[in-house]
C-alpha cells in the first residue's frame, strides 16, 4: 500500500503532465487543421440568425422539439413535429465577445484532475518503486479515461457526429500517452 509521503511525491509529475497537455492541446487546436470541420455552419446562417435573435434565448442547451411530458412523446402532434423537423440540440452561448480565459482556466483546472486521478491510480496500484511498463500502463489507461472515454455518450446519446468524437479521442490518446511517459520518469523510487 503506498503511504502518504509517496503519494505526496506525485504533485510534480501531476504538475508537469497537466502543463504539457494544456501546451500540446494549444498546438493541436491553434496550428493543425484536424479539428477544422468539427462543426459545420447552418445554411443561410446570417437568416437563421436574424430569426432566432428575437426570441431571446438565454445561454444554454436546448431540445427542439422537446415534449412536456414523457406521454406527450407518444402523442400524434410531437410525432408530427419530430416528422417535419428540424430536430436540433442546440447550445447557446452567450452574446457578446468569446473570451477564451474561462475555457482555458477549466481546461488546465481539468488537466491537473486527470493527471492527479492517474497518478492515484497508478500509486495505489503498482506503488512506489514500480516497473515502468506498470506505471506506464495504469497512468496511460486512467488520463485516456478521463480524457476520451466520457466523450463518446456524446455520440450516443447526443448525435455528435462521430468523427467528431473519434478525432477528440485521438487527442486524448495522445494526451494519456505523454501523461503516463512523464509519470514513469518522474515515479518515486
Amino acid at each position: 500500500m503506498a503511504s502518504i509521503a509517496s503519494s505526496a511525491a506525485l504533485w510534480l509529475p501531476i504538475f508537469l503532465s497537466a502543463v504539457t497537455v494544456f501546451l500540446l492541446s494549444s498546438l493541436i487546436h491553434m496550428f493543425s487543421p484536424w479539428h477544422k470541420n468539427d462543426y459545420k455552419a447552418i445554411p443561410d446562417q446570417d437568416r437563421v440568425m436574424d430569426a432566432l435573435r428575437p426570441f431571446g434565448t438565454p445561454a444554454g442547451d436546448y431540445l427542439v422539439p422537446r415534449p412536456a411530458s414523457r406521454a406527450d412523446m407518444t402523442s400524434a402532434e410531437y410525432k408530427g413535429k419530430v416528422a417535419k423537423g428540424p430536430n436540433l440540440i442546440v447550445t447557446v452561448l452567450p452574446n457578446g465577445p468569446r473570451g477564451m480565459s474561462n475555457a482555458l482556466i477549466g481546461w488546465f483546472i481539468y488537466s491537473l484532475i486527470v493527471s492527479w486521478l492517474a497518478g492515484l491510480s497508478a500509486m495505489a496500484a503498482v506503488g512506489p518503486g514500480a516497473e515502468d511498463h506498470r506505471v506506464f500502463h495504469f497512468a496511460m489507461f486512467t488520463a485516456f479515461i478521463g480524457y476520451s472515454v466520457a466523450l463518446w455518450q456524446m455520440s450516443i446519446w447526443y448525435h455528435r457526429q462521430w468523427s467528431t468524437t473519434i478525432k477528440a479521442s485521438v487527442d486524448g490518446l495522445i494526451y494519456a500517452i505523454v501523461t503516463a511517459y512523464i509519470f514513469v520518469a518522474f515515479w518515486p523510487k
